[in-house]
């Protein structure tokens, strides 16, 4: 039976890789850091693994690996989905605010993959797959910050990937766009549907989407596959 990590896997997206993922016959553990009464639930109509731990702190994402690594056997496979956004002007963001960024959106993955690796390479076997964004791709006004975080995510996706694939590894990236998630929650049903005009397919993503491509990547499927990123944007960005 293959075994999965997912990182900020109780709501949105990640938890609907959970889902995708435990449906399709993986063993499943998923951290959070705030969202308990989420994780609990999802935890109990899965019955995936679900630990409480800060992407941005290394001691609790060393701890969290290892009690995945105790509870699952092995870990197959590695999605990197905890991430955090804000909006704001460029000349207004903080240090604070960009480094909260990057801690969450790329050390965190960082951490993650470097822990996880060391079992894989034993195992010469892995699947490690980063969320990323359109923004990675093309930037966004107004989220400069997250955009190069994810940005920096498609660089670490694409150079781990040639490092670890001799040791049987395959690296890829998902580059979603608008997705109807509480992350845009925020924006408003004005602006949404503006979003929604000027995606060729019409309409917003959905988290399960983003998952189903997850499975892909994470299956037999997609052996000769790595270094990868897949623009999942119903045409919202065509690079």
């Amino acid at each position: 039976m293959k075994t999965a990590l997912v990182t900020g896997g109780s709501r949105g997206i990640g938890k609907a890789i959970v889902e995708e993922l435990c449906n399709n016959g993986y063993t499943v553990a998923f951290t959070y850091k705030n969202s308990e009464s989420e994780a609990k639930s999802l935890a109990e109509s899965t019955g995936a693994l679900a630990i409480k731990a800060d992407s941005a702190d290394e001691a609790e994402v060393v701890a969290a690996v290892r009690q995945a690594y105790s509870h699952l056997g092995k870990i197959d496979c590695l999605v990197n989905n905890a991430g955090i956004s804000s909006f704001s002007l460029f000349t207004d963001i903080t240090l604070d605010e960009w480094n909260r960024i990057f801690s969450v959106n790329v050390t965190g993955a960082f951490l993650y993959s470097r822990e996880v690796s060391r079992y894989m390479i034993s195992e010469k076997y892995g699947r490690i797959i980063n969320i990323s964004s359109i923004w990675g791709l093309v930037g966004s006004s107004c989220e400069v910050h997250y955009s190069a975080s994810k940005a920096a995510l498609i660089g670490l996706t694409k150079a781990l990937a040639k490092e670890l694939g001799p040791s049987g590894i395959t690296v890829n990236a998902i580059a979603p766009g608008v997705i109807d998630t509480e992350m845009n929650k925020a924006l408003s049903d004005e602006d949404l549907k503006a979003l929604e005009d000027e995606t060729p397919l019409m309409r917003m993503g959905r988290a399960e989407e983003v998952a189903k491509c997850a499975l892909y990547l994470a299956g037999d499927g997609a052996d000769f596959i790595t270094g990868e990123v897949i623009n999942l944007s119903g045409g919202f960005v065509i690079t």
